[in-house]
């Protein structure tokens, strides 16, 4: 009940209704006006007593020096000034404390949902294959090891395993964020929370229940929230040698003066409400800024931490990318067909397939405006390639060992332009007409134009830039020149992500990460501070990031690092202002040219100073 009696009290709605009387507790005298109650017994009470009870709170409960806080001063000064009658005074200082309460409180809410929606990921049921051959639809949790599961299109693997029959591609970027469906055979491993995109496999489950690979991402995101500890009030950290000062120099005036006002005045100037202020009235500010440009900043802390950060580790898909297929090269080998001749007929092939390089491809050539025909006899092999009869040709589109397996020959010409290609981590699609290989389309993702030249600017920021992806190791290396980043790490699994960024923790680094994919969750909370694209992102990445960059923008990371080192530096200014005015106060106090009253004023213009130098931050340019 008493807790609930100050949440009510401490929240916006009665902190303002205690503004208000506060104020007419300092206009009424200047209006000539006489009240049988002063109003500021309402701020007292409104914001006094959460002020008290998270005082009498932190000396319960808080171990060793931590049970001084800012709140035990200010109470000590409220209660100072009631003794002597100044209730203006005693509201005053209760009155900022609450508000710059209130506005770190609204700097660092962050969203929950993110935890949720990875563990809807998870699959509930599977598809066991019995002694007799039967088939029996089972709960996940009821899957053992050694189990042999069977996988039909569509449906998503429900333990870890190795497949035993069959081939198919599967659809694995939730846990590696590799933008294509990978094509697994017999031997090959298959993960928790994938999706088998096309044939159905038979698969022995190797890692079941907590074991699995999507459970561990779960349990790798939970930890990591609960390391996360929220930011302590820059206030709170002075308050060991702040309160037992103030007390100190109160009680000397007291004795050298014989005047308890004198004592009071001091307290009450003395208290750090300035100082509360200084953080969360700039970081508001900052993040108010950023929000005008399209990026989201969840907590002051990741504001403040960005500033320190000397080492950003990329995603590659989503984020260094836009994480789509395009075409990237139409090469003929057949002098009789012309680059265009060429992506319509294999347009045409692919027209009916599902996979999605067959789909980019298709996409391309509509795009260039290219008539398709429609195709005959269309078959297609699982993680091989498809089959069709187009124009009176009959077509093989796929790999390299899907044309042997029907007969044409691959020349020496594809062989190395589809070697050239693998290097620079493109898919390829061979195409054969009549027995022989007539022409190959690569695809690839597509680098973000403005990637090299933000990487650049960090490189002058001394901030170094690492890639960790999912994807193979050609693929990662050929990105990574593009982009001008030359420490990568490829074909990584979640926990490899995690290891990766704590091994750059361990040389000492400020590690920022920034990625799209659900994959990327734990690495994005172990890092210091993180960053997820929003625009195409996966939610559950978002809600597990500090920071958003909503328009998916990445040029905007070193704009982030401005702000954050501008934000910092207005901080530390406000705190060094506040000083100065509570000394030069404390000086005048000693000399009795203030009371408790004049004091409170003083004490209060120091807030607003600092509150209006914030402000400056909202419309500063940092782009």
């Amino acid at each position: 009940m008493l807790k609930k009696i100050n949440d009510f009290l401490a929240g916006w709605p009665m902190t303002l209704v205690g503004g208000v009387f506060l104020a007419a507790s300092l206009a009424a005298p200047w209006l000539g006006i006489r009240l049988p109650v002063d109003p500021a017994w309402v701020t007292v009470v409104v914001s006094g007593l959460p002020l008290l009870y998270l005082a009498l709170w932190r000396v319960a409960h808080n171990p060793g020096i931590s049970k001084i806080s800012s709140a035990l001063l200010i109470s000590i000064a409220m209660f100072a000034a009631i003794a002597i009658g100044d209730l203006f005074a005693a509201g005053e200082v209760a009155f900022i404390m609450a508000i710059g309460a209130l506005l770190e409180d609204a700097t660092t809410n962050r969203a929950k949902k993110g935890l949720k929606k990875l563990i809807s990921l998870a699959p509930t049921q599977g598809r066991r294959l019995m002694g007799d051959g039967r088939e029996e639809m089972v709960p996940a949790q009821q899957i053992r090891q050694g189990d042999l599961l069977r996988i039909l299109p569509g449906e998503t693997i429900p333990v870890d395993g190795i497949i035993r029959k069959g081939e198919t591609s599967v659809d694995q970027s939730v846990m590696t964020g590799e933008s294509l469906p990978v094509d697994k055979g017999e031997g090959a491993s298959v993960y928790c929370g994938t999706i088998n995109r096309f044939g159905a496999i038979d698969m022995e489950a190797t890692k079941v229940g907590a074991d699995s690979s999507l459970q561990k991402l779960i349990r790798m995101v939970q930890e990591a929230e609960q390391k996360q500890a929220p930011m302590q009030r820059i206030a709170d950290k002075c308050a060991s040698w702040l309160v037992p000062v103030a007390l100190m120099i109160a009680v000397i005036a007291y004795l050298c003066t014989g005047n308890i006002v004198t004592a009071v005045t001091i307290l009450v100037v003395f208290c750090p409400c300035a100082l509360v202020l200084a953080t969360p009235t700039a970081i508001m500010a900052a993040i108010g800024q950023a929000t005008k440009h399209g990026v989201i900043i969840k907590s002051g802390e990741a504001l403040e931490k960005m500033g320190k950060v000397d080492a950003i580790a990329f995603d590659k898909t989503g984020t260094l990318t836009y994480g789509r297929l395009d075409v990237s090269d139409v090469l003929s080998f057949d002098a009789t067909l012309t680059p265009d001749a060429l992506l319509a007929l294999t347009a045409s092939a692919e027209a009916k397939s599902e996979h999605p390089l067959g789909k980019a491809v298709v996409a391309r050539a509509r795009a260039a405006g290219l008539t398709l025909t429609e195709s005959s006899s269309f078959s297609m092999t699982a993680g091989r390639g498809v089959c069709a009869q187009v124009d009176g040709r009959r077509l093989l589109c796929g790999n390299e060992r899907f044309l042997e397996e029907n007969g044409a020959s691959v020349n020496r010409e594809a062989q190395e332009a589809l070697r050239r290609l693998r290097e620079e981590g493109k898919a390829s699609i061979l195409v054969a007409d009549a027995g022989r290989c007539v022409g190959l389309i690569a695809l690839a993702d597509v680098l973000r134009p403005e990637a090299r030249d933000m990487v650049a600017q960090l490189e002058s920021m001394h901030t170094r830039a690492v890639l960790l992806t999912g994807d193979n190791r050609r693929a990662a290396d050929y990105f990574a020149r593009q982009a001008g980043i030359t420490q990568v790490r490829a074909e990584l699994l979640p926990e490899d992500k995690v290891q990766a960024i704590e091994a750059l923790k361990a040389e000492g680094r400020t590690v920022c990460m920034i990625g799209d994919g659900v994959n990327d969750a734990p690495a994005l909370k172990t890092a210091d501070v993180s960053v997820a694209m929003g625009g195409m992102g996966s939610d559950i990445a978002v809600d597990a990031a500090d920071i958003a960059l909503m328009s998916d923008a990445i040029e905007k990371v070193p704009y982030l690092k401005r702000l954050s080192n501008a934000t910092v530096k207005t901080i530390k200014f406000s705190i060094s202002l506040s000083m100065t005015i509570n000394f030069i106060a404390i000086v005048l106090s000693l000399l009795e040219v203030l009371n408790p009253t004049t004091g409170a004023l003083v004490h209060n213009a120091g807030s607003c100073f600092v509150v209006l130098i914030a402000a400056l931050l909202y419309d500063r340019k940092f782009l």
